[in-house]
Order: C-alpha cells, then structure tokens, then sequence
C-alpha cells in the first residue's frame, strides 16, 4: 500500500525579531528581508524604526489585535512580513500567530530577548533565572517564586509596573529586595537603576523596561515553603480548615501532575485547591462551595498566598459540576455522605484521575467502605495529636480521626 507524499506548505510568514537599537542591530538577512517584503505589519515603534528599510506596504496593529490577527491570516500564502520586539517567540506575537498557522509556514529571524539583555547587563546565568509577567497580570503570581537567594525576572506593563512591584514587595515583607530597573535595554536611552525595594521606584521610568529581583537569602520568614502543608495560620478560616497534618497527606493522595485541574469539593477555607495550585505553575483548581462567605474566603486566601487564578463556583454539590471542565482529581473534604455525591464525583473524573474522600463521621465511613468494594482504591485512617498544655504540665491532645479513601479510574474507563 502506498501512501500520498505529505502536500507541500509554502512559507509565507516571516517575523522579524527589532530590539531599541533598530536597524543597526538587524543581520544582514533581516534586513534584506524587510526590503523585498511586499506587506509589512507591526507595533508603531517598530515599523518607525525600520522605515528606511521598508520598501512594500506599510502597517501598524490595529485594535483590537483579534481584528489584525485576522488580516494576517487572511494574507495566507502571499508573502506577509511582521515586525516583532525581541524575540517574537517570548511573550510576543509569534506565539499567538503559530495558534493559527503551522511552524512550516513560518520563518522566525529572532533579536535578543530582553530577558537575554538583562542577564548580560548583570552578569546572571539565565537559566538560573525565573521569568514572569506581571503584564495584566496581577503581582500575586510572585509570591511562590520569591524564596531566599532567588533571582526574578520580571517583565513589566509600563513605566508604573516598578512603583507598585516594589509596593507589593514591601507589604509581603521583602523590603530589602534588591531591584534593579532595566529600561530601553540595548538602544541609545538604555539605562540600568539599582534600589532596594523598600526605597521605592525612581521618577522618570521609561516604559520599555523590566525588573531584576534578588531575594535576599534570609527572606526565610517571608518565603512560602515548596512542599505541601502550609501552617494552619496561613489560612483565613471559620473552623473548615483540612489541617496541615492532614492536608499534606490528601495532597501526596491526590498526587498533582503538572498542567492538571482538581475539583475542591466543599472548598471551606480553600487549602487543599490552593496548595494544589502551588504544586506547579500551571495546575488549576475550581473550588466548590454552596456558602458565600466561605467563597469569598476562598478568594481571599488564594490571592493571599500566589494563587489568584484559582476559580470558584458558588453552588451545592453534586449539582454544581454540571457544566464544569472534567477534573483530573477530586478532593472532598466534607459532604461526602450527600446521596449521589461520590458516584457523581467518580463518573465525572478524567480516565486515570484520582478522587480522595476525607470522613470524619460513621456514616460518610460507611460509605466510602461501600465504594472501595465498587470502584477500588483504598482507606487509610490518620491520627494526629498536639501537644497541649494541662495546667503546668503537658498532654499529647488528639485530633478527630480522619478517614480517607484514594482510588485511581482505570486509563480505560
């Protein structure tokens, strides 16, 4: 049997990497490039830094960007030249564009990236540098990122993004950060500006720039810890908490993956979502809570500690889950006796996924005992006891037992 050769893809889409030096920083190819391009798109900063060299047509993005993205598509197979800051592929528009089109349509002549500047200009090993944005995003997205010695890279809206950075660090208590402001990084108004966080930001930041964040190595108290079991007091609360002895054990349960959604079922304070959450940049959790306060709590805790994307619904499970994106793990934490809670709960899992059940009550027990026979999995009792004291002298006080049933859907459900 043979098979048709693959059709051929022409490419027609050329992006074109500009740093603030401009022409004169542009290869030899670049250039020749942007002279035989017969359609030129860009930012106005761009095409007014290279329109000697433009010799075709002539345009800026228009807003909303959906609307020029759609005139550049609409270009497919005829000769279209975009002009890009840095490299087009770092937060740029090149990493929009590929969404739509294939990699053997594309030609990519990139400029440094102004991560690559910033390194340079310091002396900082760039792998050893974390990058984030806090371009309309909002600056809680830090806050796991900031442990003792570590160096951020952070790319900044405008020239008001330093100001409230170094605000918000000062309110978390990393005052004594050190800053360094990196503006128009590799043309001729190129300036970089050393401070403490606490000092505040300077006057007369240009827009074009980032900051570069070195965490002070005794910034212990401030750090949030990198595995799972954050102190109680972490957490605003009205007595729905999964304590942190507890909490750590259904968080290995629930063993977080990298890019996975968990369902928090009955989210109290929001603990075990957020610290999912926590576990990977980009694990997600939608948080389910029928009281409002407790919502709201939710919220406020999450933007508290680094995780303001976390989702609530307002709603009783298991009627809640109608319409949500099916989950890759599900916690329960209270509720778990409500008729229809778990087998909802089971059928709405991903194949592959994990539900852990956390019970306090003979009845819930009882339950879960009927679900391991159906579905598998296994229960573990945990028993945690604190030591307290007893007039002068000191007792271990033990907690209420938890019992947690873990069970794995079969990859073939």
């Amino acid at each position: 049997m043979t098979h048709p050769h693959p059709q051929k893809v022409e490419r027609w889409l050329t992006l074109v990497g500009v740093g603030e030096d401009g022409p004169e920083g542009l290869s030899a190819a670049a250039r020749t490039l942007i002279e035989q391009a017969p359609y030129v798109i860009g930012g106005a900063r761009h095409v007014a830094l290279c329109c000697n060299l433009i010799k075709g047509e002539a345009h800026t993005w228009v807003t909303p960007f959906s609307t020029a993205l759609e005139g550049v598509l609409a270009r497919r197979g005829q000769p279209t030249l975009v002009l890009a800051s840095g490299d087009p592929f770092f937060y740029g528009v090149g990493a929009t564009l590929i969404g739509h089109v294939t990699p053997q349509e594309v030609a990519c002549l990139p400029a440094p990236s102004c991560v690559a500047l910033a390194c340079a200009r310091l002396g900082w090993a760039q792998q050893a540098c974390r990058v984030v944005s806090v371009c309309g995003r909002p600056h809680a997205l830090i806050l796991p990122f900031l442990q003792p010695g570590a160096r951020l890279l952070v790319l900044c809206a405008d020239e008001t993004s330093p100001a409230t950075l170094f605000a918000w660090l000062n309110e978390r208590g990393f005052g004594q950060t050190e800053c360094h402001i990196l503006q128009a990084l590799g043309g001729p108004h190129e300036q970089v500006t050393r401070c403490l966080a606490q000092d505040g930001a300077p006057h007369g930041i240009n827009r074009l720039c980032l900051v570069a964040l070195c965490v002070p190595a005794g910034a212990v108290s401030c750090a949030l810890p990198r595995v799972a079991g954050l102190p109680d007091t972490c957490f605003e609360h009205d007595g729905q908490l999964t304590k942190r002895e507890i909490r750590a054990v259904t968080l290995s349960s629930l063993a977080p993956r990298a890019g996975e959604l968990l369902w928090d079922v009955g989210g109290g304070a929001g603990s075990v979502g957020i610290e999912w959450m926590l576990s990977d940049p980009t694990c997600q959790t939608i948080a389910i809570e029928q009281a409002p306060e407790r919502v709201a709590r939710i919220a406020h805790n999450a933007q508290a500690l680094g995780v303001p994307n976390l989702q609530t619904v307002t709603g009783k499970a298991p009627a809640a889950f109608t319409g949500l994106p099916a989950p890759d793990a599900i916690f329960i934490g209270g509720g778990g006796s409500t008729t229809g809670m778990l087998e909802a709960a089971w059928q709405a899992l991903k194949p592959g996924g994990r539900l852990v059940v956390n019970a306090v009550v003979v009845e819930t027990e009882h339950k879960l005992f009927q679900a391991m026979q159906q579905w598998g999995g296994s229960l573990t009792r945990l028993d945690v006891a604190r030591l307290d004291p007893v007039g002068r002298l000191h007792a271990f006080r033990p907690s209420m037992s938890v019992t947690q049933w873990v069970a794995w859907k079969s990859t073939q459900a």
